[in-house]
């Protein structure tokens, strides 16, 4: 009797436990679930929405491990993994961007052993944001399921439209990246050709102009690639200006990109001169305020680039679209008409 009494508590035991496993995996997949939509439909807008590029970046790395876990235990968050991957790539990019300027004041002081770390850990972080945005490409390449750079995906709504624009713009960014780490962090060259015929998939019109950009940088990095009749430039600038207008100008990241890989110092001074003064006079999009903030983070990284070059720090306050070597017109006085 007592044998069979141990029995049926184990008996007991073992189900209770297997009940209690089964609960857990439950509660996870509907946690799951709930997180995921909540990220989708509010947390993914209301962060587009803000104008703190430095939160946007410090809520990718910090909400990226969490709500990706949950695709574990139930359809993994695809659209929400392109999105928090490209932010968290912001931050090792601007790491990366702190580096080379260290970099660039020590070899001014002619400091070589301080210039090699800021090298190295330069590259580091390069390497990184490589990673993170080959990441967010890969999760909009699961996410749409389709021959990438042969077919569009279903691109019925903004929402989904939006995760194809930030995807194919962070494949592109990954190669970049991996340039600039100066090392093989396994992203296919290939990837800005099949970023540029993605580009076609959406309107200029309801993406202020970066579309066709992202199209046109591409025919300035891959040789063969512009089609006959097109002029890589004057689309670049074209889609500059609509995205000025509109308030949201992502667009000028990329002609400053095109610029800057063709030594094209005087349009490249002209892109960041047009950036600084459109933020002063047309509003930002509300909708799309992060973005427009990277922009200006991207454009003021350059800029610092330039100026710390020239005098051993970052510009100024006030001081974007003003270069260091800048003749300064003074205003003169005709001494002949106060006689």
């Amino acid at each position: 009797m007592k044998n069979n009494n141990n029995k049926l508590v184990k008996l007991v035991s073992v189900v209770t436990l297997a009940l209690l496993g089964s609960g857990c995996n439950l509660i996870y997949k509907v946690t799951g679930d709930t997180m995921a939509g909540y990220s989708a439909d509010h947390a993914v807008p209301f962060i587009m929405s803000m104008d703190d590029a430095a939160m946007g970046c410090a809520s990718g790395e910090a909400m990226s491990p969490l709500l990706m876990s949950f695709g574990r235990v139930t359809t993994p968050a695809h659209n929400v993994g392109v999105l928090l991957y490209a932010s968290a790539a912001s931050c090792a990019e601007e790491k990366g961007w702190n580096e080379e300027l260290r970099y660039l004041r020590a070899l001014k002081a002619g400091d070589a052993a301080e210039a090699e770390d800021a090298r190295e850990a330069q590259k580091r972080y390069f390497a990184l944001a490589a990673k993170r945005q080959y990441k967010a490409y890969k999760h909009m390449d699961a996410y749409f399921d389709v021959a990438l750079g042969e077919e569009c995906g279903d691109l019925d709504d903004r929402e989904d439209q939006l995760v194809w624009l930030v995807g194919n713009l962070s494949g592109l960014q990954a190669l970049n990246s991996q340039l600039s780490s100066l090392s093989d962090q396994g992203i296919p060259t290939n990837i800005a050709s099949k970023v540029g015929r993605a580009a076609e998939c959406l309107k200029d019109e309801d993406w202020w102009g970066v579309p066709s950009a992202m199209r046109a940088v591409v025919w300035t990095m891959v040789p063969g690639t512009m089609p006959k009749g097109q002029n890589a430039w004057a689309r670049l600038s074209q889609s500059s200006k609509q995205g000025e207008n509109v308030g949201v100008r992502l667009s000028h990241v990329f002609e400053a990109l095109a610029a800057s890989n063709a030594n094209k110092t005087d349009l490249l001074k002209d892109v960041i001169r047009a950036h600084a003064k459109s933020i002063k006079s047309m509003p930002v999009r509300k909708d799309a305020a992060m973005l427009d903030r990277i922009a200006t983070m991207n454009i003021r990284a350059i800029s610092d680039r330039m100026w710390t070059e020239k005098t051993g720090h970052r510009t100024p306050a006030g001081s974007l679209g003003k270069f260091p070597d800048d003749v300064v017109q003074v205003e003169t006085l005709d001494l002949d008409d106060l006689l």
